[in-house]
């Protein structure tokens, strides 16, 4: 019911020329360092380069993460992993505005990168938010909220093989994702092109990075994972 009345409201409030912005949806999990890397030094850059005013940002933290039997979460990197990606998640629906939410997640993804992600509890501070999605955790309905990314997670076409995992209004971008600014700019069909596209669109063809393929946290590694943990 929450899920449904958060929906129809979200859609009541999308103003036309928010109706025109490309959709970019970040697949991740909290604690893959190239998630992390991709979150801190890529994606941010959609905040400070204006390209934010064309872009609809959905970030979906559960990455790899599988759902046992029993209902409960087995993540790639282990319980701290699967207690951020929920903190994120009650944190995104506590905070629906994509700029405080994204504070606090680029906070954490920072902190991860320094090693110091047990100090993730500091980042409500840093993002001058409350530590209301503590109680969303504490009270199952993080869970549920994880639940629901996992079946999206699920059912993209194709399956994700790794994270990060960048879709631009439904086009995976696979290995090439480190160019998603590219292709913001390419997809939107609005009037008010951003300046930071111009230079972007100056090119025929995308960029290529040869370098995203090694940048990632496999999917197929986690099945590796979980075999090494029933073997010991």
């Amino acid at each position: 019911m929450f899920s449904l009345l958060a929906s129809l409201l979200l859609l009541l409030s999308i103003s036309p020329s928010a109706a025109e912005n490309v959709t970019v949806s970040v697949y991740y999990e909290t604690l893959c360092p190239y998630c992390a890397d991709f979150i801190v030094n890529h994606l941010v850059k959609l905040f400070q380069n204006g390209l934010i005013s064309i872009v609809n940002l959905r970030m979906i933290p559960w990455g790899n993460a599988l759902i046992q039997s029993n209902g409960n979460f087995e993540c790639q990197h282990g319980p701290d992993e699967c207690l951020l990606n929920t903190i994120d998640a009650c944190t995104i629906a506590v905070y629906p505005d994509v700029v405080k939410h994204f504070n606090f997640i680029y906070c954490v993804e920072h902190l991860t990168l320094q090693g110091k992600q047990a100090e993730w509890m500091n980042c409500f501070g840093t993002a001058r938010l409350s530590k209301v999605p503590i109680n969303c955790y504490k009270n199952g309905y993080g869970k549920q909220l994880e639940k629901y990314y996992a079946t999206e997670t699920d059912q993209l076409n194709p399956p994700h093989s790794f994270v990060p995992w960048v879709v631009v209004n439904n086009q995976p971008l696979q290995e090439d994702f480190m160019n998603f600014a590219s292709y913001v700019c390419k997809a939107y069909r609005g009037t008010k092109l951003p300046q930071a596209c111009r230079s972007l669109l100056k090119s025929e063809n995308l960029p290529k990075n040869s370098d995203s393929t090694n940048s990632v946290c496999y999917a197929a590694s986690v099945f590796a994972w979980i075999v090494s943990w029933l073997l010991n």
